[in-house]
């Protein structure tokens, strides 16, 4: 029994230093914006869940700072001037509309796997960071048409 629990213990200690080192690794990712006093027109709040944030292109390489390191239940508000992402236990972070560079469809991230596009991801620029941020609506139609309405076309993007 005491083998087992140092085993444990010694576990849980390299994943705590694991994610120490992270968020030190981490420490120059801008903080995401609070929400501006005026979301505009509001085109849908979604409630899910705020599943992560990775480092774009890298889906294993989760942003552990600022408040993006952790799963939660979230009630997602799209507006005309960006996206709220309400965490519990931390700061509303706002997604401006000018940073979205995409929304889409995934399968799969960081720690969650769920049925063929099951998850809407947004990619957007967290400052000098390429992020891409992944989200379980449970209207994830209703809510990737409203994303898409925030992201540039394929041609917009293409001009930058």
């Amino acid at each position: 029994m005491g083998i087992v629990l140092v085993f444990l213990v010694l576990l849980l200690g390299l994943a705590a230093l694991g994610w120490f080192t992270r968020t030190r690794r981490q420490a120059g990712i801008v903080p995401p914006q609070r929400p501006p006093a005026s979301l505009g027109v509001v085109l849908g709040e979604f409630p899910g869940f705020y599943v992560a944030t990775t480092i774009a292109d890298d889906r294993f390489n989760r942003v552990a700072v600022h408040g993006l390191g952790f799963r939660a239940k979230s009630t997602v508000v799209v507006a005309e001037t960006g996206v709220v992402v309400p965490i519990a236990g931390q700061k509303d972070i706002f997604i401006p509309k000018g940073d979205i560079t995409e929304a889409a469809r995934a399968t799969w991230t960081i720690d969650r796997v769920v049925e063929n596009d099951g998850l809407t991801m947004i990619a957007w620029q967290l400052g000098e960071t390429n992020v891409e941020s992944y989200f379980r609506a449970e209207n994830s139609e209703a809510f990737l048409a409203a994303v898409s309405t925030l992201a540039p076309t394929p041609t917009e993007r293409d001009a930058k």
